[in-house]
């Protein structure tokens, strides 16, 4: 496991301040070359996922997840990550690949990729019979203010989210990461403002990874007069993907549709099904496929 790729989860002011800094940067980079992104589509898919990393921590099992649904009507199409409480992420995105200008004025073209009209949907599955979903309108398509957006009206905490990702000419991801810092009832004015202040000040997060600071050095930037560290979690692309879970969703498909997919790969001698996440392909013989047809029609 890199340990270039953690969250530190930390506190501060008497514990009036929830703070989590990441260095996701090997993450954003599986996903891009999974998917073969664009990037302004790597861009915006990183930092979804980044965002979605930090989220993932705060549940309180780690078995939990939580997943963000972006719909901006942008040429990219919907985006869609889900993370757990242990740190792993996996990511998809209809169009990977738009035809549209990667870069506007000199940064990358996020929002022009996403759109900004749409919502973004935060969705919690935390063991119970059903999952929590809360769905806020975008404010600008650029992921991190949306982040916010959604933290302030839907859980009711101002949060600070600082996240990016810096793709290289060749398409490379070079840093990817931030923080988000989240603000607790009972902290004095004066202190909010100064920490707001303080944040505004920052360089971009992306910048400071490429200028050698890690999360906690993140950290200390923002809280130069001291803060309580809390843990390291890493972070990690993964995918629970199988072969046995690939079977029981194309028996889902049902016999009809089971019966034309073998059709259309008995020249070739085998039926793919591609996992959308990660890109894993599984293969099923003729023979292979004639059970999961009798399996979907006695279902």
């Amino acid at each position: 496991m890199p340990t270039s790729n953690y969250i530190a989860r930390a506190t501060a002011r008497d514990g009036l301040v929830r703070a989590f800094a990441i260095d996701s940067t090997d993450v954003v980079a599986e996903l891009a070359a999974r998917h073969g992104t664009f990037p302004a589509v790597t861009a915006a898919l990183g930092r979804l996922a980044t965002a979605a990393l930090i989220l993932g921590v705060m549940l309180k099992e780690q078995e939990q997840l939580v997943t963000l649904r972006l719909r901006g009507g942008g040429p990219a199409g919907t985006l869609l990550v889900t993370a757990t409480g242990r740190g792993e992420v996996r990511g998809l995105v209809s169009n990977p690949r738009p035809e549209i200008d990667q870069a506007r004025d000199g940064k990358l073209n996020v929002a022009g990729v996403v759109g900004r009209d749409g919502h973004l949907t935060v969705t919690k599955d935390l063991g119970m019979r059903q999952p929590y979903s809360s769905t806020v309108e975008l404010v600008s398509g650029e992921v991190g203010e949306d982040v916010a957006y959604y933290l302030a009206r839907s859980e009711q905490v101002p949060s600070a989210v600082g996240i990016g990702v810096f793709v290289r000419a060749d398409a490379t991801v070079e840093a990817a990461g931030g923080y988000i810092i989240q603000l607790l009832p009972g902290l004095p004015d004066d202190e909010v403002a100064g920490i707001e202040t303080r944040i505004r000040s920052l360089p971009h997060p992306t910048a400071m990874l490429r200028s050698g600071d890690s999360p906690e050095g993140i950290l200390a930037r923002i809280f130069p007069e001291g803060w309580q560290p809390l843990d390291r979690i890493p972070v990690r692309f993964h995918c629970p993907c199988s072969r046995d879970r690939a079977e029981r969703a194309l028996v889902l498909l049902g016999g009809e549709a089971l019966v034309e997919m073998r059709e259309e790969g008995r020249e070739r001698g085998h039926t793919e099904a591609v996992c959308q996440f990660c890109a894993a392909e599984y293969r099923f013989s003729t023979a292979e496929m004639d059970e999961l047809i009798d399996e979907a029609r006695a279902a």
